[in-house]
C-alpha cells in the first residue's frame, strides 16, 4: 500500500469517527432540550405521546437532577459536562523527557522577526545564566529558517534508541524540518503528514538534560499551534510582532488561541520598533509607535521590550552569527537580552 493511500485511509476514518462524536453531541443537545421543555415532568416526544415511567426513564432523569434547579437545567453544569465529552477525544499532555520547560515563540503573521526573535531569546537566556541549558526546535514545517539562522547543515544521527540526535551549535542543540530535506525542496504535505513530523520532533529527539526549550513555532493558529499545545506542557508563549496595526491584528489572535488552549502568554515582543539612520541617526516608526505595547496594555499581558529595525540583526541573521553572540556589546543585542531576562521574570512569577 502506497503511502499517499495510507494518509487517505487514516483521514477518512478520522472523519468517521469525527462524525460519531458530532451525532453523539447531537443527540446529548436534543436530549438536554427535552428535559428543559419538561421541567419536573416526564419529557414529551415531538409526536406528543408522553414517556412512561419506566426504569431506564428514571436512571436518565436521576443523571440530571443535579443539574435541574426550578425546573431549568443548571447552564454551568450543562457546559461541564460539555467540556467533559470534549476532553475525551483529546489526546493526553506528556513533557518532553529531561526537559524542564518549553517556551514557544509565536506571531500571528509571517515576516514579523518571529524566527530571529526565537533564535536571539534562546541565546539571550543562555548568555543571562551560562549555567542553563537551552534547545531550539524548529516547528515551522513548510518553511524552517533555524539551519540558516543557526549556521547549520547534515542530517541528524540516531542513536541506539533510534532518537535523533540535535545539531549543535553555539552550544544550543537545534532541531529542524530543514535538516531532514534538501535547502530547496518544497515540503508539499498534507495535514496528517505534517502532525506526524511534529511528533517525531516533538518525541523522538535525544536533547539531553534542558532546562528550556525554545520553540519556533509557524505562523497563524492552526493544526500544528494546535498539535503541540495539546500534546505538551508548555511553559509560556512568547508573541512577536511589529507596530504595524495588521499584524497587530493577527498577534491579538495568536494571544487569544493560547488564552483559549490554556497556555500563559508570557508577553509581547515589538520588532522592527523603530529605525536610526545610520548617516544622520534620525528615528523613523516605519512601521508605527508603540502598537504592540498598547496592545499588551489592552488585553492584559505583559511588554517583553522593544527590537529595533536595524541593519546589524539582518547582515548577522543572513551569515548564521545571531548578533547575541557575533556583537554581545551592541545595543541590539541587548534588546534581545532584555527580553530573555523579563521572560525568566514572568516565568519565575507563574511558578511562585
Amino acid at each position: 500500500m502506497g503511502a499517499d493511500r495510507a494518509w487517505e485511509l487514516c483521514a477518512n476514518l478520522m472523519r468517521r469517527k469525527l462524525s460519531e462524536l458530532n451525532m453523539i453531541l447531537l443527540t446529548y443537545s436534543r436530549l438536554s432540550h427535552l428535559l428543559r421543555m419538561s421541567g419536573s415532568k416526564a419529557s414529551i416526544f415531538r409526536n406528543g405521546t408522553e414517556m412512561k415511567h419506566g426504569a431506564g426513564c428514571c436512571v436518565q432523569l436521576k443523571r440530571f437532577q443535579g443539574m435541574q434547579s426550578n425546573g431549568s437545567i443548571n447552564k454551568k453544569g450543562l457546559q461541564d459536562r460539555q467540556k467533559q465529552q470534549m476532553a475525551r477525544g483529546l489526546p493526553k499532555q506528556k513533557p518532553i523527557r529531561d526537559v524542564k520547560q518549553v517556551i514557544v515563540v509565536a506571531s500571528g503573521k509571517g515576516g514579523v522577526g518571529k524566527s530571529t526573535t526565537a533564535v536571539n531569546l534562546a541565546l539571550g537566556l543562555m548568555a543571562i545564566d551560562k549555567s542553563k541549558s537551552v534547545g531550539l526546535l524548529d516547528a515551522d514545517i513548510y518553511g524552517p529558517s533555524i539551519p540558516k539562522l543557526m549556521n547549520l547543515k547534515g542530517n541528524p544521527e540516531l542513536n541506539d534508541d533510534n532518537r535523533m540526535i540535535p545539531l549543535i551549535n553555539y552550544g544550543v542543540p537545534c532541531m529542524s524540518m530543514g535538516f531532514l530535506v534538501p535547502d530547496t525542496s518544497p515540503i508539499v504535505w498534507r495535514g496528517l503528514m505534517v502532525m506526524s513530523a511534529i511528533e517525531r520532533l516533538l518525541r523522538q529527539v535525544e536533547w539531553g538534560s534542558l532546562d528550556y526549550l525554545v520553540v519556533d513555532m509557524p505562523p497563524g493558529t492552526g493544526d500544528v499551534q494546535l498539535s503541540i499545545t495539546q500534546n505538551i506542557p508548555i511553559a509560556g508563549a512568547v508573541i512577536v510582532s511589529t507596530p504595524q496595526d495588521v499584524a497587530l491584528l493577527d498577534a491579538r489572535r495568536g494571544a487569544e488561541m493560547f488564552r483559549k488552549l490554556n497556555v500563559p502568554v508570557l508577553g509581547l515582543v515589538q520588532n522592527m520598533s523603530v529605525f536610526q539612520c545610520p548617516n544622520c541617526h534620525h528615528h523613523t516608526h516605519i512601521f508605527g509607535s508603540n502598537g504592540a505595547k498598547q496592545l499588551a496594555e489592552t488585553i492584559s499581558v505583559k511588554f517583553l521590550g522593544d527590537v529595533p529595525l536595524h541593519l546589524n540583526i539582518r547582515e548577522t541573521s543572513d551569515k548564521g552569527q545571531p548578533i547575541v553572540i557575533s556583537s554581545p556589546d551592541s545595543p541590539e543585542a541587548e534588546a534581545y537580552r532584555k527580553v530573555a531576562s523579563a521572560v525568566i521574570q514572568n516565568l519565575e512569577e507563574l511558578t511562585r
